[in-house]
């Protein structure tokens, strides 16, 4: 069982290990401690802890651009190839449509995160747009909820 819970400050430490792991670490842009402490306690974004099984295995960051659209910004789990992120992005798209109101969720995604792209693709994402960071290419996605 998956369960969404708002992040505390005191996990900050624990994501980031995560986001810093092998299996990770070349699909996101680390932030320091500091940072994620700052973020899980300010009101720009949304962080949300994925706990499976009564244990931390990972957290996700939204942003809430308007009413109606939210910013998936970054999801990473602890644990990959037990369907967790797929479980954890169907939570969130079923978080944004009631406790948001959002009818539309996007996201950005490296080129090279072939395993990332599939699962989106999967789930109903579809690309919309390029861009570039830090010289890596990067795949815009969208999905209507």
């Amino acid at each position: 069982m998956l369960e969404l819970r708002k992040s505390v400050k005191e996990e900050a430490s624990a994501f980031v290990e995560m986001e810093r792991s092998i299996e990770t670490k070349d699909y996101v842009l680390p932030y320091p401690l500091e940072k994620h402490k700052l973020l899980i306690n300010s009101n720009d974004v949304i962080y949300l802890s994925l706990y499976y099984e009564n244990e931390l295995s990972g957290f996700m960051i939204l942003s809430q651009e308007s009413k109606d659209v939210v910013e998936f910004r970054r999801i990473v789990v602890s644990s990959k190839g037990k369907g967790i992120g797929q479980l954890a992005i169907k939570e969130m798209e079923r978080y944004c449509r009631e406790k948001l109101g959002c009818s539309k969720v996007w996201l950005d995604v490296f080129e090279l995160n072939s395993r990332g792209i599939h699962i989106y693709q999967k789930l109903g994402y579809q690309q919309f747009r390029e861009a570039e960071i830090e010289g890596k290419r990067l795949l815009l996605m969208n999905k209507a909820l």
